[in-house]
């Protein structure tokens, strides 16, 4: 993997929820090649242990804890594993998150004639406990790691806590309204907790990427030839750089944030990295 820049992490203990995901596992690499010990949290055991092997054959220090980002006390077991492997924690990513298509409405816009259509799921269909579930995700799901991982930081140097957010959280887009929604309270959570953790020396910020090719997307976004469905093509045309963002470019900001030689003044900001998406008015 060829970074934009180096940061001296070494001897530095990394945290990443959602390490094994497209964009997580980016940044697993990224860290390690940096000195990093990177422990990765995910739920899947498999991927987990391909992207440790591929670490560990370029030199980096890699361990993976499978645990659910949703359960407390597998937290705490997860803690209490990488403690004793790597030491305390420094540094916490949150990058566990997601959608769910019962959370997803068919249409951008209601018509009268979708309420009676059964083939329409609309937003009074939307099933409870998928909201549930979605809301919880990306919402809980960030702040149980923050309560578990980052009290090892409080009184270090360099303590730094990283959320992944998205565009969703500044602008809702169409058809997702509950992920949406868990986005922007991210955002919220992030900038609430820059203040509260300021007196200890831990800085809070998030990294919004725009819209990136992921297994998570890829339904809404490809058709089953690999064509650009038509959300895509207006993504894209929303987007004036004219594409879809590569995980890779995601590493310079990450970076960029986690040095605190480099950003130690930078607190409670939500970064952009969309090509232009939240720029562009559409006329």
């Amino acid at each position: 993997m060829q970074l934009p820049f180096t940061v001296d992490l070494q001897s530095k203990v990394v945290v990443v929820t959602g390490g094994s995901g497209v964009l997580g596992s980016t940044m697993c690499e990224a860290l390690a090649k940096c000195g990093a010990k990177v422990a990765i949290l995910a739920t899947n055991q498999e991927k987990m242990d391909t992207l440790v092997k591929k670490i560990r054959e370029s030199g980096g220090t890699a361990e993976g804890f499978e645990v659910d980002v949703l359960n407390k006390d597998s937290l705490e077991r997860a803690h209490e594993q990488l403690t004793s492997t790597f030491g305390s924690t420094d540094i916490l990513i949150n990058a566990a998150g997601g959608n769910h298509t019962k959370a997803t409405t068919t249409t951008e816009k209601l018509k009268i004639e979708d309420i009676y259509d059964d083939s329409n799921r609309t937003f009074f269909d939307l099933d409870p406990e998928s909201l549930d579930w979605l809301l919880r995700l990306n919402y809980m799901g960030t702040l149980l790691p923050i309560q578990v991982f980052s009290k090892d930081m409080a009184g270090k140097k360099g303590g730094s806590v990283i959320n992944v957010s998205s565009m969703n959280g500044f602008r809702p887009l169409t058809k997702i309204p509950a992920y949406s929604g868990a986005k922007a309270a991210i955002n919220n959570l992030t900038q609430w907790l820059s203040v509260y953790y300021s007196d200890v020396g831990i800085r809070v910020n998030a990294i919004a990427p725009g819209f990136f090719l992921t297994k998570q997307n890829e339904t809404l976004l490809l058709t089953e030839e690999g064509e650009y469905t038509d959300r895509a093509k207006k993504i894209i045309e929303h987007t004036p750089l004219g594409r879809f963002g590569d995980a890779k470019e995601l590493l310079g900001t990450l970076l960029w944030l986690i040095d605190s030689q480099s950003s130690s003044f930078v607190n409670g900001v939500v970064i952009p990295v969309d090509g232009g998406f939240s720029a562009y008015s559409g006329v």
